[in-house]
């Protein structure tokens, strides 16, 4: 029985949906998220790195746009991919998958924070940019408010349309998702 509990736990992530416990629930303490080193713990003004920090290891991917490396929960930089829970979400988050399998993932971590995960720029081992992958697959949104417009160019025609949601969340039409 202990078995099939710890293997429910390892694997709850890649098919179920994370509910997140309560905070008043002694038996589920909501742990702070980890922190590279060097980098001090998010604050009301964010994190500050002193200087650039860079992580290197297997990608475990949890929606289109946030992933963890080395323990460390990310975001990657520039761009707005759909929710799991909204239309072309969960293709998005395997074609992160399928691009990041069996590689190491080089992530350059940037100063900004977003729901308390740092914010990087992940590469491939040949040097693809994975924000700028999704995007011009039409699975991923440039945000300009964070980008600068970096992406924009490739970014399909029609796929604002299709990524409707994404696209009123950037244009303040749409509440951002609670931080999981």
């Amino acid at each position: 029985m202990r078995l099939i509990a710890l293997l429910r736990r390892l694997f709850r992530g890649s098919s179920a949906p994370r509910r997140s416990a309560p905070t008043s629930d002694p038996r589920h303490p909501r742990r702070p998220p980890i922190q590279p080193p060097g980098v001090p713990p998010a604050q009301s003004g964010g994190a500050i790195l002193t200087q650039k920090r860079v992580l290197t290891g297997p990608c475990f991917v949890i929606d289109g746009d946030p992933i963890i490396i080395d323990g460390v929960r990310l975001r990657l930089y520039g761009i707005d991919a759909p929710e799991m829970n909204h239309p072309w979400g969960k293709r998005a988050k395997w074609a992160v998958v399928e691009m990041t399998r069996g590689h190491r993932v080089r992530a350059e971590l940037l100063e900004d924070v977003s729901y308390d995960r740092c914010v990087a720029r992940c590469y491939l081992p040949d040097g693809r940019d994975i924000g700028a992958e999704l995007v011009s697959q039409g699975l991923a949104l440039d945000w300009p408010k964070f980008s600068g417009g970096c992406y924009r160019h490739l970014e399909p025609e029609g796929v604002r349309r299709k990524l409707w949601r994404a696209d009123a969340r950037q244009k303040g039409r749409m509440p951002p998702e609670p931080a999981r």
